[in-house]
């Protein structure tokens, strides 16, 4: 019961993992690495153009490539920008703290490093915290905020000691307790088996190390601060699989929003790729200009 508590408590503060998909083809794609303030190597590709750039953040032991379905569809009509944060994927892995103001400033890397403007961060569960803390980085840059079933519950906080006895799990046995925590409490009955068993063994083999030190982070992380400073529009693309409250969100971002994508688990983006599209679409089409042109 106790485990079980403390996974719902990561998805309600917006930890994230995700399966892989199938890779999208790199014919087009510019690959590179900017340095993190820190000097961590942050690993980025870019495809496609346009006056509007979308730059995609994953979240908890993935990286850039869970974005494909999102950068398929998206990358013919604007800038596609795909990352992996310091301790994933093909960046590195020397970071000797992990926090959210770290990895906040390893998208503002890659956003100034390219010289990106009229800029909409998407940001997948840990990853739409990140993309909020980042926006507060380079207000001149971004024109809106995406949290992808992430911030549903903003104003839930974790005490230290209480943190502790819920990381044990993952210090005691992290492959098995990354496993039982995909399989229980990420998907739906009538999720793609497949799918599921993709992500549970993806988990298992995350640097346990990484792992343990970021998600110690979420749970002391408060994003409230962040929230505040927020001055662009901010849409949640959320699964309706646990609540989003938004009267909590509004007590702090007044314009806060939501929509769900419903029947499907935490990882809305692969699970519904064209519900979660389209609903992006929307959001940007709000934009100034729809969201593809013009400067600020």
């Amino acid at each position: 019961m106790q485990r079980r508590l403390a996974f719902r408590l990561v998805i309600w503060l917006g930890w994230a993992m995700v399966g892989p998909t199938a890779g999208v083809g790199a014919t087009d794609a510019v690959t590179g690495t900017v340095p993190a303030p820190d000097g961590v190597a942050i690993a980025y590709t870019v495809r496609g153009e346009g006056a509007t750039t979308l730059v995609f953040v994953h979240g908890w032991c993935c990286d850039q490539t869970y974005w494909d379905h999102q950068v398929r569809h998206f990358c013919p009509r604007c800038r596609v920008v795909t990352l992996d944060l310091a301790g994933h994927g093909r960046s590195g892995q020397e970071r000797s703290v992990y926090t959210m103001a770290a990895f906040a400033q390893d998208v503002a890397a890659v956003v100034t490093g390219l010289e990106l403007r009229q800029v909409v961060l998407v940001g997948h569960s840990l990853g739409g915290l990140v993309i909020v803390e980042a926006a507060r980085l380079m207000p001149d840059r971004i024109i809106g905020l995406v949290p992808a079933d992430s911030l549903q519950n903003v104003e839930r906080r974790v005490a230290p000691e209480q943190a502790a006895i819920y990381l044990r799990p993952l210090e005691t046995d992290f492959a098995q307790s990354a496993q039982a925590f995909v399989r229980q409490n990420m998907f739906l009955p009538a999720s793609d088996s497949a799918l599921v068993d993709r992500i549970a063994a993806d988990m298992a083999q995350g640097p346990p190390e990484v792992g343990r030190a970021v998600l110690r982070e979420v749970f002391l992380y408060s994003v409230l601060p962040a929230l505040a400073a927020v001055r662009v529009p901010l849409r949640c693309i959320n699964s309706d699989r646990y609540p989003t409250d938004v009267a909590a969100a509004r007590r702090h971002l007044p314009t806060f929003d939501a929509v769900l994508t419903p029947g499907v688990g935490h990882f809305n983006m692969i699970e519904d790729p064209v519900a979660f599209n389209r609903l992006l679409e929307n959001f940007l089409g709000e934009l100034p200009a729809g969201g593809t042109g013009g400067d600020r």
